[in-house]
């Protein structure tokens, strides 16, 4: 097949920039890179064909920068514009400013963006089409007071969620009344700072379900199919740890099913490229949680176990070509995939910064590798903590998981700190290794291991306090010593010799 485009400018950076540029290559498409000043060293700028600087480190003086990226691909000769994830991936305006420039958007169309962005239109639009969504409010709360009335409807503990973006941010668990007002107020104003949008809506918490979320692909010309689930259950501040394809929960016959409800959600808001159908999957029910208009983080475990570049894909259904995957496909083997963020999970997960240094990446059959990482490389405050992600491939669950434990024990990421050590610790875990976890897997482990250290601390001290009476003793009966000679312990030891050889009383 020929290549869909001659030349292809990537509005993003680390490893989704280099992912991204991996398939151009291979394809024999010309990438354009556009970096900030503080990525002038980065991967994806020395891969690039062609490298572009648009301003400072904050995203919002670079990568957020529409109108400079544009004028780039208008230098360039770009034909067409992948956005990757984050920064402009799910903006419609660029999108529409891409479109309208007469360039080609890698990515869906504005309107589905739109739709699916909002948490509250998407609902809608779901409810419409037939797709069972979590019971909750269907218009943004005005404070913390409507959202009180909408969560005695329908009973807490409740959700509140941000109707604009993703990835955590303004979520807040409400469990009583009394609770509103705070997370109202801290929600609103997180979401606000994030998208510029501090609206609300509540929908009824589900505690510990499954996150579910099912790969999409449709073209121009009316297909739209999927390509199996992913389960991604295992978060912290509701954004993934660890995924995997497919999900050990469900059977044969839910794959079919959510499969379908998936289809029919991206087909509902006529959706093109390939995207991601969020769902909460709890008591044996599905429920729609979002769409991703975008390729996701975790992709690569649906590559793998499908045997499809979702990438190219994506490549050429914006080029026009149809769809010519087979229908039905299924997963062959099984992938996991562990996300390797620069941050310390013994601190809140809070973002670290640092020098990279002694690299040691892992190798050997069923592993790969999606990072932009290299010795000497600087950790910076500016961008998310995701360095890349660690995938192991086997034939079945077990082996996928072994040959990552094996990996993450290979793998040295010097100079930061890193939450592979959590990763494989989870790994281990007996939820985790029998396949029967939920979203609360990492609080419980967490809360085990902070009780294990509770008691190994508590067993340190009493140690202790044994070591502190045996030296406090010693000092008592030298402190003794001094002030008598004859009250000596090896005095005493002689007097008693003394009386045994002497014919006295024996013991």
């Amino acid at each position: 097949m020929s290549a869909p485009f001659q030349k292809l400018l990537i509005a993003n950076r680390g490893e989704i920039a280099v992912r991204i540029q991996r398939t151009c290559r291979e394809l024999g498409i010309a990438t354009v890179a556009v970096h900030s000043s503080a990525d002038r060293h980065a991967l994806h700028v020395r891969l690039a064909d062609e490298a572009y600087e648009i301003g400072g480190p904050a995203p919002a003086d670079s990568y957020l920068r529409g109108e400079r990226i544009l004028d780039v691909a208008r230098r360039s000769g770009a034909e067409a514009i992948h956005p990757g994830f984050g920064f402009l991936a799910e903006n419609p305006a660029f999108a529409r400013a891409v479109e309208e420039s007469g360039l080609v958007f890698v990515g869906p169309p504005a309107h589905a963006m739109e739709v699916m962005g909002d948490k509250i239109a998407s609902r809608r639009a779901m409810q419409a089409a037939g797709v069972p969504v979590v019971p909750g409010g269907t218009a943004p709360v005005a404070d913390a007071a409507a959202a009180a009335i909408t969560a005695a409807e329908f009973g807490y503990p409740v959700m509140l969620k941000a109707s604009a973006g993703g990835g955590g941010k303004g979520m807040r668990v409400v469990h009583a009344a009394r609770e509103m007002d705070a997370a109202f107020r801290t929600g609103s104003g997180e979401a606000e700072s994030a998208f510029g949008d501090g609206r609300m809506y509540v929908e009824k918490y589900l505690a510990e379900p499954h996150h579910i979320e099912v790969q999409v692909l449709a073209d121009a010309h009316g297909r739209t199919m999927h390509l199996g689930e992913r389960e991604c259950s295992i978060q912290r501040r509701h954004q993934k740890l660890i995924e995997e394809c497919p999900s050990p929960t469900i059977t044969d016959a839910q794959r079919q099913e959510v499969g379908e409800v998936a289809v029919r959600a991206a087909a509902a808001v006529g959706y093109r490229s390939a995207g991601t159908v969020e769902f909460l999957y709890s008591q044996g029910a599905f429920y729609f949680l979002e769409m991703n208009t975008r390729i996701q983080v975790e992709h690569p475990v649906t590559e793998e176990v499908y045997g499809v570049d979702l990438i190219e894909w994506m490549l050429r259904i914006a080029a026009g070509e149809e769809l010519d995957l087979p229908e039905g496909m299924k997963p062959r083997g099984h992938a996991i995939e562990v996300r390797l963020n620069a941050e310390d999970p013994e601190n809140n997960f809070m973002p670290v910064t640092g020098t990279l240094r002694n690299l040691r990446l892992p190798g050997g059959p069923g592993i790969r590798i999606d990072a932009a990482i290299y010795s000497g490389m600087e950790v910076t405050p500016h961008y998310d903590s995701m360095l890349g992600k660690l995938v192991a491939r086997g034939r079945d669950r077990d082996q996928a998981r072994r040959r990552l434990e094996r990996a993450l024990a290979e793998l040295h990421l010097g100079g930061v700190t890193t939450s592979a050590g959590l990763a494989l610790e989870l790994l281990r875990s007996d939820e985790f290794v029998r396949g029967e976890y939920d979203t609360g897997l990492l609080e419980r482990f967490r809360s085990a291991d902070a009780g294990a250290a509770g008691s190994a601390l508590e067993r340190v001290a009493a140690i202790a306090a044994a070591l502190h009476r045996h030296h406090a003793g010693k000092r008592r009966g030298l402190a003794a010593l001094a002030a008598d000679p004859r009250r000596s312990p090896w005095a005493e030891a002689g007097r008693q010799a003394g009386m045994r050889g002497n014919g006295g009383p024996r013991e």
